[in-house]
């Protein structure tokens, strides 16, 4: 699948530099909007629908967040994906390799493909993007 929009969803400002690097240097070209945390990301998607603007064709997603964490956004998507038709593919990139945070996003396997532990790679890139 082609992604052309993506919601970039995670607090650590140095994963930004890094995702936005990794882009860069293996020629993907994307529209990306970074959030620094979950509700910023799911008021912006509500106001988004509500407006008939642009939907993320996919949301790379952290866990540990402050305001409204990964775990909370993906039960708020969850109840605006009824309100729209527009699939929207979320993997969810964490700094923790924890059996129970992996097993936890098993239980959103309707909306989550792919849980990848950070730092993420140029192979984890093209992986999703190529």
């Amino acid at each position: 699948m082609k992604f052309n929009n993506v919601f970039i969803v995670d607090d650590d400002k140095i994963h930004h530099f890094i995702i936005k690097k990794l882009l860069e240097s293996n020629t993907i070209d994307i529209e990306s909007i970074f959030f620094e945390n979950g509700l910023d990301a799911i008021n912006d998607l509500k106001e988004k629908i509500s407006n008939c603007g642009i939907l993320p064709d996919l949301i790379l997603l952290d866990i540990n967040m402050p305001i409204l964490d990964g775990w909370q956004f993906l039960e708020e998507f969850i109840r605006l994906e009824t309100n729209t038709t527009h699939d929207i593919v979320i993997h969810i990139i964490s700094s923790s390799d924890n059996r129970i945070d992996i097993e936890k996003a098993e239980n959103f396997k309707n909306v989550v493909g792919n849980y990848y532990v950070k730092p993420m790679t140029s192979d984890a890139i093209k992986g999703i993007f190529l």
